[in-house]
């Protein structure tokens, strides 16, 4: 399911455009669905799984103002040995105009915080994760 996010002032900064800062967490809201909607998070929080973001690259194409109605779009991009990178973009439904491309890189760490290799069943449940597929006009 891709989240879909109506713009509210709330979201928006003095120039009346989402906030820079307040895309991130569209984004983050967009990777919360996604992980729900293909991994079993009961399962990694029980043996203490944490997914962590440590580096995100983004930008910023097309301004979003309150009453667009805007849709996140995720998936992966690439898994490699401790780390992985998801794919996403924020698409404005109406304009059909991305605003947002961003490369999100992730580990998932052990009880203790560190991060493991993402091999056997981890590896294999990182995969039902859907390969993205992104929106280019």
């Amino acid at each position: 399911m891709e989240p879909e996010i109506k713009i509210r002032g709330y979201h928006t900064d003095l120039y009346q455009h989402v906030n820079n800062a307040r895309y991130l967490e569209f984004l983050e809201e967009g990777r919360w669905q996604l992980l729900e909607d293909h991994l079993d998070l009961e399962e990694f929080i029980q043996k203490g799984f944490s997914f962590f973001v440590v580096n995100i690259n983004i930008s910023y194409k097309s301004q979003a103002r309150a009453g667009d109605i805007i849709v996140i779009r995720s998936g992966l991009k690439k898994i490699g040995n401790k780390s992985a990178v998801f794919r996403q973009q924020i698409i404005n439904k109406g304009t059909k105009t991305v605003c947002v491309d961003a490369d999100v890189t992730f580990v998932i760490a052990d009880i203790n915080g560190n991060p493991m290799k993402f091999q056997g069943d981890l590896r294999e449940n990182l995969l039902k994760i859907p390969l993205f597929e992104g929106y280019n006009k």
